[in-house]
């Protein structure tokens, strides 16, 4: 089984920008725990702070792969074109958020791309990436 974690805008300083609010771990160090708790599932890594370098990545993976887990970031909150791009693929989208985003800014609480999504994981940290690959395997 594939699965895509793809991360968006900042995601790329986790360990170093606001740890109250996103943990002192990388997203390195977290996926190579993933990675050994699920030996069986080959999970690969995208990151990037570009809008368009993600759709391309959805583009390419979401006609072969099993699941695509996303937190596009800020760009949950205003991209129609990453929406758009989720609508158009097969593959199953995951929309997974570190924080509640609930518990945030006024602007956080509306996602342009959940209604394209499988389903939406907030607030239980890098755990939630980990919910949402569970989510993705259980038929």
């Amino acid at each position: 089984m594939n699965i895509q974690i793809i991360n968006g805008p900042n995601l790329n300083l986790l360990g170093v920008r606001e740890k109250s609010i996103y943990g002192d771990s990388s997203f390195e160090t977290y996926l190579t725990e993933l990675q050994g708790r699920y030996p069986n599932l080959n999970i690969t890594y995208y990151q990037s702070n570009v809008e368009g370098e993600i759709i391309n990545k959805l583009h390419e993976v979401g006609f072969s792969y099993d699941g695509i887990v996303l937190n596009a970031g800020a760009y949950t909150h205003t991209s129609v074109a990453i929406a758009d791009a989720i609508a158009g693929i097969k593959t199953p989208v995951v929309e997974v958020h570190i924080s509640n985003v609930y518990k945030r800014e006024e602007f956080r609480h509306h996602s342009m791309l959940a209604s394209n999504c499988k389903g939406v994981i907030a607030g239980f940290g890098l755990d939630s990436y980990r919910l949402a690959i569970e989510s993705l395997i259980v038929k």
